[in-house]
């Protein structure tokens, strides 16, 4: 089967299995990556490498003969001082080979095919091409920019090169993303920069140095560079002896060139296969987007069930990725905080008396100094509000539905801690929650403690129905305790929000609902912060106690649909993914 029919009978596949990136920080889930898009480029250079690609020509000269002829082109060079001499690796054994290649192929290194680490002599005066590593592209063809500077300036102290060199970066993680130039077009045809690069110089007109460039971002080289990096973690280096001496399958020369052809062929039509698919994600997501909009933007019951019954009909197609599936229950989320979700009943006691009961609760709390006395909470205006709700509701502050808020880290606390609390790698006895258990958006990777330091920090001690609030790095991020059987307590940087008499998980989701609008309110450069007083006074609707109950129950039983939509959506996805590995892997095998 040829490469073509790979990819045409297969574009479903490649086109539809797409990976959830894995980054950090709220909102990372919305970054996908296509990956079999992705596996199709790795296939394409795999093959090319293993002498799958273009049909062998038993007219073209052998490697072997090409070999000889780079030896002794090579001796020459170096006994005219061209090139220095470098030492001769030793010829490739059986031992070192994973795969096998064409006859007409043989297996050298690149340390006696090229001169590794070139320098350059020119006149310091002349105008040079000058490459950062931002620069240098993770491109299959090497692309790259380039400044100018004045060879005086940069002869010293960085990586030399020149017209036709070849490059990899060797320091991770520009390695692993396969940063590798073939340089061109260079001011003045030489060039200096960054020192984190290996950089080979071919015999001039003995080989394609952009098959050279292919064998350097094959699947094959990066995974085994990266079981030979040495050095310290974020430090991690390709040494010079792997990239000089790692056995290179060498084609004819002839060959080479087709290979190259093909390759520059295919990767055209697999960018015309990326380009769709991303333009057909984001209209897909741009008609989710659109189309949720409807709802929010309802003027009334009547064009809210409209919009909802015009959705419904095209479910099916609509919702079909975690991204939708997310946009889905950000949707649900503000229908409920806005009144729209569940109907309202004349019947329930409105929301200000529940505020009335709430503010004579804690009046009664600091008489018995059970709570301090908050800061009194600035009047709302009507130019703040952006949206009418529902009779029976009220706007009011965050603060004034809060028992307390506190932050007990903050003062001292952070002392307490540091001396007396051991933060444990394994299960012990009470969850440590931290920031990273919010930025991470991964409630499961927690710290924890002993149970004479849970008890020692006693005003850091969590129960159900607390809601935690992340108040630097990602301010405004929020988690829920529930009732999991296992004691948990809070750790620096976070916010302790208590709600007595009014529902707290209602309270919950108008945080996870408005998570924009809470952040706004950060500041800082570096860091960003949101304050306690902040926090206190964010606005917030407020349904009868009742209906608050009613729309927890709503959305926490539309959200089970959504997550077993999820469920559904990743495990298709999975299964595209294995398919997608299956079909490159048995086509290089």
């Amino acid at each position: 089967m040829s490469v073509e029919s790979v990819i045409t009978e297969n574009l479903d596949i490649w086109t539809s299995t797409i990976k959830t990136k894995s980054a950090s920080g709220r909102g990372s889930s919305n970054k996908l990556e296509l990956y079999g898009i992705k596996k199709l480029r790795e296939l394409i250079l795999e093959l090319a490498v293993r002498g799958k690609l273009v049909p062998q020509d038993l007219n073209d000269e052998p490697a072997s003969k090409l070999l000889e002829k780079i030896s002794i082109e090579r001796a020459k060079l170096v006994k005219t001082k061209a090139i220095k001499k470098q030492k001769q690796l030793p010829e490739v054994n059986e031992d070192e080979l994973s795969f096998s290649i064409p006859s007409n192929w043989s297996w050298t290194r690149l340390g006696n095919i090229t001169e590794i680490g070139p320098r350059n002599d020119v006149d310091d005066e002349q105008k040079v091409a000058f490459i950062p590593m931002p620069l240098i592209s993770t491109s299959f063809d090497g692309k790259h920019d380039q400044e100018t500077r004045i060879w005086s300036e940069v002869k010293k102290g960085y990586t030399h090169f020149a017209d036709g060199d070849i490059a990899i970066a060797k320091i991770t993680p520009c390695f692993e993303n396969s940063k590798a130039a073939y340089f061109s077009n260079l001011q003045g045809g030489v060039g200096s920069g960054t020192t984190e690069l290996h950089v080979a110089r071919p015999i001039p007109d003995t080989l394609d140095p952009l098959f050279i460039l292919l064998y350097l971002k094959a699947p094959m080289f990066l995974e085994l560079g990266k079981t030979k990096m040495t050095g310290s973690a974020g430090q991690k280096r390709v040494p010079k002896d792997f990239f000089a001496g790692n056995p290179l399958p060498f084609p004819p020369l002839n060959e080479q060139k087709r290979i190259v052809a093909k390759v520059n062929e295919l990767m055209k039509l697999i960018d015309q296969l990326e380009s769709k698919t991303e333009t057909s994600i984001e209209a897909h997501k741009t008609l989710v987007e659109t189309l949720l909009a409807t709802l929010t933007n309802a003027k009334d019951a009547d064009e809210l069930n409209e919009s909802w019954q015009r959705i419904s009909e095209h479910f099916d197609t609509l919702f079909t990725t975690e991204d939708s599936i997310d946009q889905l229950k950000q949707t649900i989320l503000q229908l409920a905080v806005m009144g729209k979700l569940v109907k309202q009943d004349p019947n329930d006691e409105p929301a200000s008396a529940l505020l009335e009961r709430i503010a004579e609760e804690k009046e009664q709390l600091i008489k018995d100094k059970k709570i301090k006395k908050q800061k009194a909470l600035a009047p709302i205006v009507e130019s703040e509000l952006p949206y009418e709700l529902p009779i029976g509701w009220t706007w009011c502050r965050i603060g004034d539905v809060l028992e307390t808020i506190s932050d007990y880290h903050a003062n001292g606390g952070y002392k307490i801690l540091k001396e007396n609390v051991e933060l444990l790698e394994q299960k012990d006895f009470a969850i440590m929650l931290r920031t990273t258990n919010f930025s991470k958006k991964n409630y499961s990777e927690y710290k924890y403690i002993t149970e004479k330091a849970y008890n020692f920090l006693e005003k850091s001690k969590l129960y159900p129905n607390d809601i935690i609030m992340n108040k630097i790095g990602d301010p405004g991020s929020t988690f829920y305790v529930d009732d999991r059987g296992q004691p948990m307590s809070l750790a620096m940087n976070l916010f302790l929000l208590r709600v007595s008499l009014a529902n707290s998980k209602y309270i919950f989701k108008y945080l996870n609902a408005n998570y924009d609008y809470v952040k706004s309110f950060a500041n800082g450069t570096s860091t960003q912060t949101i304050t306690k007083d902040a926090v206190n006074n964010l606005l917030c609707p407020l349904p009868p106690l009742v209906e608050q109950e009613r729309i927890v129950s709503k959305i926490d039983e539309l959200f089970a649909i959504c997550n077993s939509l999820y469920a559904q959506i990743t495990k298709a996805k999975s299964l595209q993914n294995r398919l997608a590995e299956t079909i490159s892997s048995s086509l290089v095998s």
